[in-house]
């Protein structure tokens, strides 16, 4: 069964729906993170990069092989595949980007859910202070690497981890209830001394998305390209929040343009100075 039809069927037939009260249990999620971390679990990766088409000789692989699929899943890169550049904004990720202006009505679609800033930061003050300014979304897919760092220098002013059921983020789920208030959220905010406040948020979804953040205190200095935590398997993206609205022609050769879309690095300059 298809993706898409699997999801039909979750939504729109009773049996479906009630299976869907199993599937969205906590516990279910748990299970899933330990099969997939555990011995047998590997024997998946090879499928699964061939699969992505994944060059495995960018990656570090540990004596004896990957343990487990999460292991896989969670690897390291070779330092020399991803150069921390210099510059006041860079990409915390691997991913496709896109750039948006934010306003009171700004709607931001994160793995096809519809998100308002209000919703997406479970703070209304906070998405005040952030209308007029500029969200850099980045979708990860399978096949990219799933550490990322932080996106700039500066000091941590606080944490927050909203708790939620990981689950499927198809259009759908719409029909039945508010989906997007029920992905797992978990955001920093940096102060950096030339760009004010930012926020730096990972966005996990269905089932076994989980975040695994390093735990950083506030008032604690962080640098750009310093590691912020990884993905385990599941849907991912990191969203990038400014008070201020990006100049295009500060941005690195003009590629991010509003409302597209553009493969980017972890470490590449977005923005060089401000």
């Amino acid at each position: 069964m298809s993706e898409s039809h699997t999801i039909d069927f979750l939504y729109k037939t009773a049996v479906g729906r009630f299976c869907l009260k199993g599937l969205v249990n906590p516990k279910v999620s748990e299970l899933a993170a330990k099969l997939l971390s555990s011995r047998a679990s590997a024997a998946i990766v090879p499928f699964f990069i061939k699969r992505n088409k994944i060059d495995i000789s960018d990656y570090v692989i540990p004596e004896g092989g990957y343990k487990s699929f999460n292991d896989f899943f969670t690897r390291r890169i070779r330092p020399e595949k991803r150069v921390i550049a210099e510059g006041e904004l860079i990409s915390p990720c691997d991913g496709y980007l896109t750039v948006s202006n934010i306003d009171e009505a700004s709607v931001f679609h994160i793995k096809n859910t519809s998100y308002s800033l209000k919703n997406l930061l479970g703070n209304e003050c906070m998405a005040n202070e952030f209308t007029g300014g500029t969200a850099l979304i980045f979708r990860l897919t399978p096949s990219h690497y799933h550490r990322y760092v932080f996106c700039t220098s500066g000091i941590v002013e606080r944490t927050k981890r909203i708790q939620g059921i990981l689950h499927s983020v198809k259009p759908i789920c719409h029909e039945k209830f508010p989906v997007f208030i029920q992905n797992s959220r978990e955001y920093t905010v940096i102060n950096n001394v030339n760009l004010g406040d930012l926020v730096q948020m990972e966005v996990g979804a269905l089932l076994v998305g989980k975040i695994s953040n390093n735990r950083y205190s506030r008032g604690e200095e962080i640098c750009a390209g310093q590691e912020k935590g990884y993905f385990e398997y599941g849907g991912s993206s990191i969203v990038v929040l400014t008070k201020f609205r990006l100049d295009k022609r500060k941005i690195k050769r003009g590629r991010i343009k509003l409302g597209g879309g553009i493969p980017v690095k972890m470490g590449e300059a977005l923005v060089r100075n401000i």
